[in-house]
């Protein structure tokens, strides 16, 4: 009896429900560019202010919640706020719902109240033997065994609800490599900090990843990602580096394995083979001078002087 038009008898007080279905765009999460979806417009963020509480939907004021609030007004008029303030934690009240899913027996919707540990949502789904736990969806935070005992509810670890469980045979630096390609993919590409940002972020991820990064790759990682997020326009660039960021805190020993040392002691940061390959396929030229054409090393006088024989270049 609380929806339609007349509520209560009254005239002119009218309130109703409707679903509208969206372009499925991820940045269609941001509470502007949800709006401006919902007008027909191109899901892009709002430089605020002002506020959607000052002029949101078609103009008018409006309050943007998430789906799941809205599912808890009916439980609370059913049964009070008094029964529902019991459930939780004293700044986290109710029941949250989580959706598990990766490397565990039992995968699926959970509901469970506020505060629980993320060790009991594990034994829960059957993923007692995690090696890394994402809280929170692509733009939340990685979580290692030894976090375990924290617990999910706004004091602790938030989460909007995504859990991705991942075991011992996944490679960590590929699941976060997924998640900063997934962003570069999703940002909408008004600012530079987010559009631009992630890219390198991702490259110098790469870098790591093939064995040629040293140790200030890491610190430039954590310095692009502070500016990322401080200057970004809207939430998907304030997030987008928590994989990185979380990841590095929590699995350091990953990172560092990847920073291989040179026989001089020196770290290798660079390829230079690698880095000319493209150039030289395009103007086809050998990979290196020992591959170049045996008729052109002959005829090259300082290199048969450094041979220091009258071999032809053939038998070197």
């Amino acid at each position: 009896g609380w929806l339609g038009n007349h509520i209560g008898g009254r005239p002119g007080f009218c309130f109703d429900v409707r679903v509208q279905l969206g372009a499925g765009a991820y940045i269609c999460g941001e509470e502007s560019a949800l709006i401006a979806s919902c007008e027909g417009r191109r899901g892009e963020p709002k430089t605020r202010p002002p506020f959607a509480a000052q002029s949101g939907y078609l103009g008018a004021p409006t309050l943007v919640n998430n789906v799941e609030t809205l599912c808890a007004v009916a439980p609370v008029l059913a049964q009070g706020w008094e029964w529902f303030a019991t459930l939780g934690t004293p700044q986290s009240k109710g029941t949250k719902l989580l959706s598990l899913c990766g490397d565990c027996v039992r995968p699926g919707v959970y509901e469970v109240p506020f505060g629980v540990s993320l060790a009991e949502v594990l034994r829960l789904a059957g993923a007692e033997a995690a090696q890394a736990v994402q809280v929170g969806g692509a733009s939340g935070v990685m979580v290692g065994p030894a976090s375990y005992d924290r617990r999910l509810c706004f004091e602790d670890l938030p989460t909007a609800g995504a859990v991705m469980v991942f075991n011992g045979q996944r490679h960590l630096l590929k699941i976060v490599h997924y998640f900063m390609h997934f962003f570069v993919e999703e940002s909408c590409g008004y600012c530079t900090p987010c559009r631009v940002g992630n890219v390198f972020l991702r490259r110098i991820l790469e870098k790591i990843m093939a064995g040629m990064g040293d140790a200030g790759d890491l610190e430039s990682l954590r310095q692009l990602s502070d500016t990322i997020i401080a200057t970004s326009r809207c939430g998907l660039g304030h997030t987008s580096p928590n994989p990185i960021l979380s990841s590095l805190e929590q699995f350091p020993l990953v990172y560092s394995s990847l920073l291989q040392q040179s026989d001089n002691g020196l770290e290798r940061g660079f390829d230079l083979e690698r880095a000319l390959a493209p150039a030289r396929a395009i103007a086809r030229r050998p990979s290196s001078v020992l591959e170049a054409e045996p008729e052109r090393l002959a005829a090259s006088g300082n290199l048969i002087a450094r041979s220091g024989t009258n071999e032809p270049p053939e038998t070197w």
